[in-house]
């Protein structure tokens, strides 16, 4: 049966990559253009897009071509929605671990009052 990615599935995958993230805080700080991005890796123009394809097709990031120069510029949904994500997903951890605290916190006591060593 075929996997279909979601668009969250694809912004992690493209989040997991060190150059992605590199040129995700790199656009942070603003529109630039794609010559200006690539100029601190060490790789050829055409694997240096790939990157920003991958980038551009799950949403984080979105360019536009301006004169001679093509422009990229973050999407701001994207990053809010995986950050959505991992906030419900954290505090569902927090709740469990509450509970087993909780839990462990009565068997604790429950052993002390039968006189059993803790």
């Amino acid at each position: 049966m075929p996997y279909h990615f979601t668009p969250l599935d694809l912004a992690f995958h493209a989040l997991s990559d060190p150059t992605r993230r590199a040129v995700l805080s790199r656009l942070a700080e603003g529109e630039v253009s794609v010559s200006s991005l690539a100029e601190p890796f060490d790789m050829a123009l055409p694997s240096f897009a790939q990157h920003l394809k991958v980038l551009e097709d799950c949403g984080l990031i979105v360019s536009e071509k301006r004169g001679r120069s093509r422009m990229c510029k973050l999407v701001q949904a994207r990053f809010d929605e995986a950050a959505d994500w991992m906030e419900a997903e954290r505090r569902r951890w927090a709740e469990r671990l509450d509970q087993l605290e909780v839990y462990l916190d009565k068997t604790r006591e429950d052993d002390e009052g039968n006189g059993k060593p803790v």
